[in-house]
Order: structure tokens, then C-alpha cells, then sequence
């Protein structure tokens, strides 16, 4: 099986930026920071349900916790880096109101990265609602998520 090359992050944020987020920090300096990589972007219909963002990341020592795997916080920062600019490519700004996480297996330093998928499956009024999964390199499921995004009123 191939690997599809990763997408161009700038023409991602520019499509972002054109879709509303154009004062806002993009990339987020935290996506950076996790030396995230794009993969994939489907897009859905009109009201974006089913548009899913497939983002790679690498497991890094600095996210360690002291038993040598991956901390919870940073498999769920994660799934919130790509939540987050799914939401912006489906809807106006969003923020994150509620990400449960369920955490089914470790992500130990020899998987060399994780791949989160994330899809929108709801969109009520102001409420985004996503599924997210983080698997290994061999597709074996180690965490899934939901979240949902609440989109942020403009200012008068």
C-alpha cells in the first residue's frame, strides 16, 4: 500500500483563510510545534458532514510521560490539531467546547508516528460535532475521540 504524499499545509491554510479564519494565526503554532503532516482532505457536501482531515504525527520523546509512552494530553492534543482545522475547512471559526478521548492502546516510541483521522458526522446550528481515531502505522486503532466545536459569533 502507498503512502500519499502529504498535502501542502500553506495552500490549506490559504483555503482556511479564505473561508473566513483570515486574521487568525495559521497554522496555529501548536500544529508546528507537533510537526504535524497533512495526508488527506475530503471534502462533503454543502453542509460539510462526512468532510474528514487525515493528519500524520510524529511520536517525539519530548511527549513522553514518565513510563516512556506517549502522554494522553498529547495524543488528545492531537486529535484537537486536526479537529480544529477540519472544523475551519467546513464552517466558520470554531472553538472546541467538549473532546472526550477513549484510550485503547499506548503509543509507545516504536511506532515512529501516529495518523489521526477525523471526520465531521454533525452540524446543528452553531455545533460542530466530529469523530476522531488515532492508529499506528498498521492501522491498529490506539485511541478514538469525539468533539464537539461550538462556532464562534463575530463580533458587531
Amino acid at each position: 500500500m502507498s503512502v500519499p504524499s502529504p498535502l501542502d499545509l500553506s495552500g490549506m491554510m490559504e483555503r482556511m483563510k479564505a473561508l473566513g479564519a483570515g486574521d487568525l494565526k495559521l497554522p496555529p503554532p501548536v500544529l508546528e510545534e507537533m510537526e504535524a503532516e497533512i495526508r488527506d482532505y475530503r471534502p462533503a457536501g454543502p453542509d460539510g458532514v462526512g468532510a474528514a482531515l487525515v493528519v500524520r504525527f510524529p511520536v517525539l520523546e519530548r511527549y513522553q510521560n514518565p513510563m516512556g509512552i506517549m502522554q494522553g494530553g498529547m495524543v488528545a492534543a492531537a486529535v484537537d490539531n486536526v479537529v480544529g482545522p477540519l472544523s475551519y475547512l467546513v464552517a466558520p471559526p470554531s472553538v472546541t467546547a467538549q473532546l472526550t478521548m477513549t484510550y485503547l492502546a499506548p503509543v509507545t516510541p516504536d511506532l515512529g508516528h501516529i495518523t489521526v483521522e477525523a471526520t465531521l458526522v454533525t452540524r446543528a446550528g452553531r455545533q460542530l460535532v466530529f469523530d476522531a481515531t488515532v492508529t499506528a502505522p498498521d492501522g491498529t486503532a490506539l485511541a478514538m475521540a469525539r468533539a464537539t466545536q461550538t462556532i464562534v459569533r463575530k463580533a458587531a
